[in-house]
């Protein structure tokens, strides 16, 4: 199923670039940058002041992280289950996270994200953009600040909401893997399915906690936060050995490394029968790492949109620099710390860094 929905959004894709060159003609924006609609003028001075005010210059900074979480939080509170029962499901990627910030940042899940939201808001009172389309393109730029991420969608033309999603919609990291594959299943009407929700989860390679434990806010959760890379993938397998600081808490589970923080919910999800072998596959292959993040994240962007209804402004997202460094064992680390869940392949033969065993510095 997930690989006939990337075929199918490749062609897509490949269709559409085709079709827009073959219809579209380019427009001076006032500022004098060319787009394909106009539509997507307003975002050029967007993106500019967001990477010089917010994104530190270009930087793959805390806030470009907590930009990128902040999609996820917006769009994923969507229940179709919910409206097939008479009630308010929710209007998934609407902005309602903003707009009702006072109501929705305060669920448990998004404890934390008023601070994002709270740093975004002068950019929204300055430019002309829809709260929606103003959060799907500042988590996907910040993502662009990231060496190796993919260059993620970017659209315009979303309806905002008008009420706040209702509270129990976003996957909390002491779920059970049961409980978040059902809760992506409903919210995508199907699409995210197991192996989709892996591929969700590769967000994680440029995320950190603030909040699992508030001893220790900013704990990444691989050893390389600022590089969007599979080292997520490699961290999450290790055998844990500690808390990287007064744990447990709920939702945290032991870590290999000093400083790195390790959500209950990617422990179990690495380690289940259904998507063990999937969760390995993404290790040393920076292909995949893009392709099936950009995939999904382009998906997750819409969720409660009409994409009909939508200009596709990505040409104004930068390409991000090309990943640096090799996938590795951290340093005192080797194939024997390994917990393999997959018994279909190896695992990938990796090095190991030089040197004694390191912590991992917050973001």
């Amino acid at each position: 199923m997930a690989f006939k929905l990337l075929a199918s959004f490749v062609t897509l894709i490949a269709a559409l670039q085709g079709a827009n060159a073959a219809t579209t003609r380019n427009v001076v924006c006032p500022d004098g940058n060319v787009a394909t609609n106009a539509a997507c003028c307003v975002l050029f001075p967007l993106r500019d002041d967001l990477q010089r005010n917010l994104f530190d210059g270009g930087q793959c900074n805390a806030e470009a992280h907590e930009s990128l979480r902040l999609t996820f939080h917006d769009a994923i509170a969507i229940s179709p289950a919910l409206e097939a029962q008479g009630k308010f499901g929710g209007g998934g990627a609407d902005g309602s996270i903003t707009i009702f910030s006072h109501i929705e940042t305060g669920f448990h899940p998004n404890i934390g994200l008023d601070e994002v939201v709270e740093k975004q808001r002068p950019f929204l009172q300055r430019h002309k953009i829809g709260v929606a389309d103003f959060i799907q393109f500042a988590g996907a730029l910040g993502a662009s600040n990231c060496p190796g991420a993919p260059q993620l969608s970017a659209f315009v033309g979303r309806k905002d909401a008008t009420r706040p999603a209702p509270d129990g919609l976003v996957p909390e990291p002491f779920h059970t893997p049961d409980q978040i594959f059902a809760r992506l299943a409903d919210a995508s009407g199907g699409e995210f399915d197991e192996i989709l929700t892996v591929w969700l989860l590769t967000a994680h390679t440029v995320a950190a906690a603030n909040d699992v434990d508030p001893t220790i806010p900013g704990s990444p959760f691989d050893s390389t936060p600022g590089i969007f890379d599979s080292q997520f993938f490699v961290e999450t397998q290790l055998k844990g050995t500690l808390f990287p600081g007064d744990g447990p808490n709920k939702g945290e589970v032991q870590s290999p490394l000093r400083g790195e923080m390790r959500l209950q919910s990617d422990f179990a999800i690495a380690r289940d029968s259904r998507t063990a072998c999937e969760w390995q596959s993404f290790v040393n292959n920076q292909t995949k790492v893009q392709q099936m993040f950009q995939f999904v994240f382009h998906d997750l962007s819409i969720l409660g949109q009409n994409i009909d209804d939508l200009v596709d402004c990505t040409e104004v997202i930068p390409v991000p620099k090309p990943l640096v460094g090799r996938t590795h064992f951290p340093a005192g680390m080797t194939i024997k710390d390994v917990e393999q869940a997959c018994q279909e392949t190896p695992f990938p033969r990796l090095p190991t860094d030089p040197g004694p065993r390191t912590g991992v510095a917050p973001v």
